[in-house]
């Protein structure tokens, strides 16, 4: 019971970032999955066959907030199912011995991309209102899916950060349409991996208490998302990630490290993590104060 009550709370929170942010259900879900010694393969499936409904929510909760770009959902959500469904049959066809590891690299990837990203730079809004190119948007959602479904998560810190960075949509609208679009690679993912695996390795239950936290969320995060500080989110979600995989491959069969060598990584991860946090929430407030002077100017 422990157990589930804590997968309902890590499915609410994990969803209230995704939710604001664009990203991290999967990986932040995935990430606890594996450090409680879920098979690899196991632990996607199940976060993916929760996000079919934890998706649909959000998007529905975007949609209704007037977060959502059909057209780019349509461009990046095709492509991105494909590369899910890819990225499922090959992990699956991975023994966990080496699944594990090459999942945690993945993982801490994408924790380092998130934690780099979002410390160190804003919005590019040189760009807002211009038409997203499928040429672009295509390689993109294939890419990005087959990291989703072979990462546990990546769909979010792929495509979100790539479509912020074009400048060319609202941030807002970035989020509600990845995670709208993600609905498709969740599914995709699913079938990848119940046509794989059967539903050998997966605990239902735990798919519920993922869902229902997710469920419970989705409408809030929708709302959120026009209040909490991106940067900020980035830095303190990143900075977890970051932690929390490198514990893994640090005592995983590749690595092996010693007792002395894994605390001091562990403390150089957490100053730098501390020093990123407060970095973002300085330029957080600088930014507030550039948008509010520029506001003023702009009425005088």
């Amino acid at each position: 019971m422990k157990t589930l009550t804590l997968l309902a709370l890590v499915g609410l929170g994990a969803q209230l970032v995704d939710g604001s942010l664009g990203m991290a259900y999967g990986v932040t879900s995935t990430t606890l999955l594996l450090a409680i010694g879920t098979n690899p393969a196991a632990a996607s499936a199940t976060v993916h066959l929760a996000e079919i409904g934890t998706t649909l929510a959000s998007g529905l909760s975007h949609w209704k907030f007037g977060n959502v770009d059909w057209k780019v959902v349509a461009k990046i959500g095709l492509p991105g199912a494909i590369g899910a469904f890819l990225g499922a049959t090959v992990l699956a066809n991975l023994s966990t011995e080496v699944a594990a590891p090459v999942m945690s690299l993945i993982l801490l990837a994408l924790g380092l991309y998130l934690l780099v990203r979002f410390t160190l730079r804003g919005v590019d809004r040189r760009h807002l209102g211009k038409p997203m190119r499928k040429r672009f948007l295509g390689p993109l959602g294939l890419v990005a899916g087959f990291v989703d479904a072979t990462g546990g998560g990546g769909w979010g810190p792929v495509g979100t950060p790539a479509i912020l960075a074009s400048g060319r949509m609202e941030p807002r609208k970035v989020i509600g349409s990845i995670d709208t679009s993600e609905f498709l690679v969740a599914l995709a993912a699913s079938l990848g991996f119940l046509l794989a695996l059967g539903s050998q390795g997966i605990d239902a239950a735990w798919v519920v208490a993922l869902l229902i936290g997710g469920l419970i969320a989705a409408p809030l995060a929708a709302w959120l998302v026009r209040h909490v500080p991106p940067r900020m989110l980035g830095s303190l979600v990143g900075g977890m990630i970051v932690l929390t995989n490198s514990r893994t491959l640090l005592r995983s069969d590749w690595i092996d490290a010693s007792d002395p060598v894994r605390y001091t990584v562990y403390a150089v991860i957490y100053a730098v993590w501390a020093a990123a946090v407060v970095h973002s929430f300085r330029e957080y407030r600088k930014d507030r104060a550039q948008e509010s002077a520029d506001a003023l100017a702009a009425e005088a």
